[in-house]
C-alpha cells in the first residue's frame, strides 16, 4: 500500500474480533476498533488532521503557531502535523501528567506552557481562571494562532462521523453493532461515531465510560470534567458508567497479554467498561449481537502510570496505604467539611491545609495560608505512613472535594484523628464567594 503523504495513512484501522475464549460471552461477537495503529499513535490523529487541515495553508503564509489546550495525544498529533507543515506547535495545560508524553513532545519539538487554572480541567464557566481566559483569546478571529479548540470544534466530532464510524459499518458487512461502547475524553470520537452507527440503525446502544470521580485514566474525563465540554451531550448516550483506574489497568492487561492488543489504560478501561455492561445483557440473549469498542492509543506511553499504580507488574512489592484500596463507602463516609463551616475551623481551630491540586492552579489561587502538596506527591507520603503529626487538625481540599474525600477517608484509617476534606473543593469554596489569594 503506497502513499504520497503520511496523513493519508490516518484512517482505515482494523476492527479486530476479541476471541469469545477470552471475553466468555456466548451470544456477543466483540470487537476492538484499532485506533492504536493510527500513524501518529491514537484516534486523536483523525481530529487533530481533520481540524487542522483546512487551516495549514494560511496558517504557514502568516506564520501563525498552532495552539491546543491538550497535554495528550491530540498535542502528540499536532505537533507532528505543525512539524510537517513548517510550523511551529505549543501545548497549553493546566497539567502534564505523564512524563513520557512531556517527553515526547519536547522531543518533536512543541513548546509546553503549564498555564495555572483553578481547577484540573478548563471550567469555561470560571471568567476569572487564567485557562479559561486564554482559550478565550485563542478563540478571537484575527488572531496570532491557528486554534484547533478541541473542545469545541465540531470538525472534531466530524472526523468520526465521516471516517471511524462509516468504517465500523463497512466492516461489520454494512450493519452497525447493537453496542458500541467508548471513553469519555473530548466527546468527539463516541458523539460522530454514536451518530454515524445510528444512522445505519437507530436502536444501537451506546455506553459512555468515564473516570470514577476520584480517580485519574488518561484520555478519560470524569463525569464533572465531561460536562465542561462543549462537544458532550449526555443525551448522546443510553447509559454513562464509571471505571476506576484499577480496571483501566486491568482491562489493559488482558488485552496486553491475551489478545496481543498493544492498549494503553484507556482502552483497558473501554474493554473492561464493554465486558461489565455487556455480561448481564448477554445472559438475556437467545439470538447473536455485536458490540464494538476503541481501543485508543499504545501502552508504551504509559509504563510511569502503570508503574506508580501496579508496581507489583515489574517486580516490585505492592504498596501500602493506597488511595485505591479505600473503599466507596469509606470515601461515602469520609469527614467532610462545607466552606462556612471550613472558614470557621480555620479561623479558630488552626488546621493545617493542604491543597492537592497542580503547582499552577495552586498560584493561580489558592486558601491563605495553605500548603501545596500535589496528589501525586501526597501518595508518595501517604505510603510511608502518616504524613503529619496526630496532634495537628488537617483540611485537604482539591478541585472538586472528589480526590480530598479519599485522602481523607484513607488518612482516618490510618489513624489520624482529626481529618476533614473540603466539600466541594475550590471550586465550591470560590462559588461561595469564600477568598482566595495569588502567588
Amino acid at each position: 500500500m503506497r502513499y504520497d503523504s503520511i496523513t493519508e495513512a490516518i484512517g482505515n484501522t482494523p476492527l479486530v474480533r476479541i476471541d469469545p475464549a477470552v471475553h466468555g460471552l456466548a451470544h456477543i461477537d466483540l470487537y476492538a476498533k484499532l485506533e492504536l495503529l493510527n500513524p501518529f499513535g491514537s484516534v486523536k490523529d483523525r481530529a487533530a488532521w481533520n481540524m487542522a487541515r483546512p487551516h495549514l495553508r494560511a496558517a504557514a503564509a502568516n506564520g501563525r503557531q498552532i495552539v491546543e489546550l491538550s497535554s495528550g495525544n491530540t498535542a502528540k498529533a499536532l505537533a507532528v502535523l505543525a512539524g510537517m507543515h513548517g510550523l511551529t506547535f505549543r501545548s497549553v495545560t493546566n497539567r502534564m501528567r505523564i512524563p513520557e508524553i512531556k517527553d515526547l513532545l519536547l522531543l518533536l519539538g512543541a513548546e509546553i506552557e503549564e498555564l495555572p487554572g483553578q481547577s484540573e480541567c478548563l471550567d469555561p464557566t470560571a471568567t476569572d481562571d487564567p485557562l479559561t481566559l486564554f482559550h478565550r483569546t485563542l478563540s478571537e478571529p484575527g488572531g496570532a494562532f491557528l486554534h484547533t479548540d478541541q473542545y469545541f470544534n465540531p470538525r472534531n466530532t466530524e472526523a468520526h462521523l465521516t471516517g471511524t464510524g462509516p468504517e465500523i459499518v463497512k466492516d461489520l458487512d454494512g450493519r452497525a453493532p447493537d453496542w458500541f461502547i467508548a471513553c469519555v475524553g473530548t466527546a468527539g470520537s463516541s458523539t460522530g461515531v454514536a451518530r454515524a452507527l445510528r444512522e445505519h440503525d437507530p436502536a444501537v446502544r451506546v455506553v459512555g465510560l468515564v473516570a470514577d470521580k476520584s480517580d485519574f485514566i488518561p484520555g478519560i474525563r470524569t463525569i464533572d470534567e465531561a460536562r465542561e465540554v462543549g462537544l458532550f451531550d449526555p443525551g448522546t448516550y443510553d447509559a454513562i458508567e464509571a471505571v476506576s483506574a484499577d480496571d483501566a489497568i486491568e482491562g489493559m492487561l488482558t488485552l496486553n497479554r491475551r489478545c496481543g492488543i498493544l492498549a494503553g489504560p484507556t482502552g483497558g478501561a473501554a474493554y473492561f467498561g464493554a465486558l461489565r455492561r455487556l455480561r448481564s445483557a448477554d445472559e438475556e440473549l437467545t439470538g447473536r449481537q455485536s458490540a464494538v469498542f476503541i481501543v485508543c492509543d499504545r501502552v508504551e506511553s504509559y509504563l510511569s502510570y502503570v508503574r506508580r499504580r501496579r508496581p507489583d507488574l515489574f517486580g516490585r512489592p505492592s504498596r501500602r496505604n493506597a488511595p485505591a484500596d479505600v473503599s466507596d463507602t469509606e470515601v461515602h463516609e469520609a469527614p467532610a467539611i462545607g466552606v462556612a463551616e471550613a472558614q470557621a475551623w480555620i479561623a479558630t481551630g488552626r488546621p493545617l491545609v493542604v491543597d492537592l491540586r497542580s503547582p499552577s492552579a495552586y498560584a493561580a489561587l489558592h486558601i491563605d495560608g495553605s500548603v501545596n502538596i500535589v496528589d501525586e506527591l501526597f501518595e508518595e507520603l501517604v505510603h510511608g505512613g502518616l504524613p503529619f503529626s496526630r496532634n495537628r487538625p488537617v483540611l485537604l481540599a482539591c478541585p472538586v472535594g472528589e480526590k480530598s474525600a479519599r485522602y481523607a477517608a484513607l488518612l482516618t484509617r490510618m489513624g489520624h484523628p482529626e481529618v476533614r476534606s473540603l466539600t466541594g473543593g475550590i471550586i465550591a469554596w470560590r462559588d461561595a464567594g469564600a477568598p482566595l489569594v495569588r502567588d
